[in-house]
């Protein structure tokens, strides 16, 4: 490892190619290959990769993922395709098989619960709370007033604030309070809206405060710590499921009576409620599904994970987020979850595999993304928890893993194809893997 002896001052400020000659003359033994690659994945249009370029800070090259699909999606009667960008196979297969055995049985369904997203201004005041409380109600329509200029289009679109209220957290830190808003934000996620909103109501709320004459010098002293929207949005919320005769989930795949294979199911649906090693394994399964889709349509994976994450610890303990009922003779599968999702403004926009994801899911409303995305989340999950209680995960896993692994050992045409032939019914693993191809080369 090269060790650097100064620090790079003034990075930022320098053009992509000299922060490629700095980078590699300081980090890499050989700077011509290490360059090279970096320019090997730059965009033949320059247009396109200046965009790319823009969309972060110090950027160097483009990492590029995968961008698969999973057809015969049937959501609430319309058949959809779905992009995925993701680079574990087996996700989009996995998910393409769901679509295929629900496609047969109703197809998925789904609804909007809410949109409401959230925004607080964290302040510090110390006096007595019932005193705020009341010049709170007292200001609350100017300040509302004070945010008309940013808010005026949004209006337009059938958005804005939704709610405004103060809350008392005095009892949890010493003169703590919140001044929490709810938003309507329409096709957008509305992040930078959400955010100019609230440093606004923060910065006139003080100054509100300074010059109010109910207050003493002393009470006057109020401090903004910070304004942000929070990523945690149980009322933007979406439900999506599947459901049918239990006879009817019979398949020859399953290896089982298809009454055995639904309570089997959900006996390991109700385990991901009660153990958190497992539900953490079980939620995961579900936003491989999730992410991939928001990421194809420019969207903020890790914001919707974060609040996927906490809406399964809502009650005190971590749990697995989706639901099974067996009443009645029916399978119902189900998948209740939170996220914040935009079809417009952002990379949603700016991306031109954004747009195209878009164009091809027929240019959805961020409700109907919403629909979208928590269904493919469902489909993740059912095909990971029928893998679970039939085959096991290795199974299929191992299989769309082979050809990573004939990659990783440089293998040729004809050794592929030999691999993927005696591997049907041989175990997969690295190790097998490689021992097949060195005993193909050696007899070669």
């Amino acid at each position: 490892m090269k060790k650097i002896l100064t620090p790079m001052n003034g990075f930022s400020k320098l053009s992509k190619f000299e922060k490629i000659d700095l980078i590699v003359k300081n980090y890499f033994s050989d700077s011509e290959i290490a360059k090279a690659q970096f320019k090997k994945f730059w965009h033949s249009d320059e247009a396109v990769q200046k965009t790319i370029d823009e969309f972060s800070e110090n950027t160097l090259t483009n990492f590029i993922f995968p961008m698969g699909v999973v057809p015969n999606v049937l959501l609430n009667g319309e058949l959809l395709c779905v992009p995925m960008v993701i680079e574990e196979s087996s996700v989009v297969a996995a998910s393409a098989r769901s679509a295929n055995f629900w496609l047969t049985r109703g197809g998925f369904n789904s609804e909007v619960i809410s949109t409401t997203k959230v925004g607080q201004v964290h302040f510090i005041w110390n006096g007595e709370p019932s005193k705020m409380i009341q010049f709170f109600e007292k200001v609350k329509s100017t300040l509302l007033t004070t945010t008309k200029a940013l808010s005026e289009n949004m209006e337009k679109r059938g958005g804005g604030i939704t709610h405004f209220s103060i809350i008392d957290k005095t009892h949890e830190e010493v003169g703590y309070f919140q001044l929490l808003l709810e938003f309507e934000t329409c096709n957008a996620m509305g992040a930078n809206f959400i955010n100019s909103i609230l440093e606004v109501v923060g910065r006139n709320f003080k100054e509100l405060v300074m010059s109010a004459e109910e207050f003493n010098d002393a009470e006057k002293d109020l401090q903004i710590i910070m304004a942000i929207l929070s990523n945690y949005t149980p009322n933007c919320r979406v439900r999506t499921f599947v459901e049918c005769p239990i006879e009817d989930l019979n398949d020859p795949s399953l290896g089982m009576s298809a009454s055995e294979f639904a309570e089997k199911f959900a006996r390991a649906i109700r385990i991901s409620k009660i153990d958190i090693t497992r539900a953490t394994t079980h939620n995961k399964g579900i936003f491989n599904g999730i992410d991939a889709v928001a990421v194809a349509t420019g969207n903020d994976y890790r914001a919707i994970e974060a609040c996927g994450h906490a809406y399964a610890s809502r009650d005190g303990q971590y749990r697995g987020l989706s639901d099974i009922s067996l009443a009645n003779g029916k399978f119902r599968f189900s998948l209740e979850i939170p996220m914040a999702l935009g079809t417009v403004g952002g990379l949603t926009s700016l991306h031109p595999l954004s747009r195209l994801s878009l164009d091809l899911l027929g240019q959805p409303t961020a409700a109907e993304l919403m629909s979208i995305v928590a269904t493919i989340g469902l489909a993740q999950n059912f095909a990971a928890i029928r893998s679970l209680v039939t085959s096991g995960i290795q199974k299929g896993h191992m299989k769309m893993h082979l050809m990573n692994i004939m990659n990783h050992l440089e293998a040729n045409t004809n050794e592929r194809e030999a691999a993927k032939k005696y591997f049907e019914n041989e175990v997969i693993s690295f190790k097998a893997v490689r021992e097949f191809v060195a005993d193909l080369r050696n007899y070669e």
